[in-house]
């Protein structure tokens, strides 16, 4: 049986919201909201927060969390869980679960896992959902990734992509940022150079595609709200009322 361990980088010093992941949505921080999340999806073996902040470690050891100290060197947060995925080598899967991400759920985590559990092996799969073509595919906050027919990624962008010279239908999704990865090519993966896609689009997942590897995409019906801005935050408190 594989065995898949669920990381949830928590970085302190966002940039745009710095201590994001320590606000209050509704009666709950939102690491707690992630983790909550995250320990009811019955595939993971073990569900970890991953943090240099001891002020985000005291948080999470207070609602009864379990936590993973990691550098404060660390540029993304693939990263930091790649540090943690080293200290599980008994762990097949490594689950990394957004800390800015309060609604995601048990069932979208095991649509990311479920070639795994079916005993595929892809290098690494990400999630995505059907694209509002109306609001989302001229705005470059919504990421937007092709497919081929076999379900791997063509190329993520934010730009409204593809153009459309002939009207159709085409496989466009947004992207939702939560992945998955075989152990050892997450240990790969954190050793790959950056690439020019990668910088030019500021989307880390362009480096695997740059280096010739495969992203598995799977679908999710609805997309998940990511919390970067005092806006996002403001919304996500709304929801949470509902």
């Amino acid at each position: 049986m594989v065995k898949i361990l669920a990381v949830i980088p928590a970085r302190y010093g966002s940039q745009r919201l710095p201590g994001k992941v320590l606000l209050n949505i509704g009666n709950r921080p939102m690491v707690q909201w992630v983790y909550d999340a995250a320990i009811q999806c019955p595939a993971f073996a073990n569900v970890v927060v991953a943090t240099d902040s001891e002020e985000v470690a005291t948080c999470v050891r207070r609602f009864g969390g379990r936590v993973e100290m990691t550098s404060s060197a660390h540029e993304t947060g693939t990263d930091r869980v790649a540090e943690v995925a080293h200290r599980y080598p008994d762990m097949d899967v490594v689950v990394n679960v957004q800390g800015d991400q309060p609604f995601v759920t048990s069932e979208m985590l095991m649509r990311l896992v479920q070639p795994y559990i079916e005993g595929e092996t892809p290098e690494m799969t990400t999630l995505a959902c059907p694209l509002n073509q109306e609001a989302g595919y001229t705005d470059p906050n919504v990421v937007k990734v092709l497919c081929d027919r076999n379900h791997h990624a063509l190329y993520f962008s934010r730009s409204p992509i593809p153009y459309f010279r002939n009207p159709g239908t085409v496989p466009v999704h947004h992207h939702l940022g939560l992945y998955a990865f075989r152990r050892d090519f997450l240990a790969n993966y954190a050793q790959l150079a950056s690439t020019p896609f990668e910088q030019c689009e500021a989307l880390e997942q362009l480096r695997v595609l740059e280096h010739g590897f495969k992203i598995r995409v799977c679908y999710s019906e609805k997309m998940v709200l990511e919390v970067n801005t005092s806006e996002d935050l403001d919304a996500a408190k709304a929801l949470a009322v509902h």
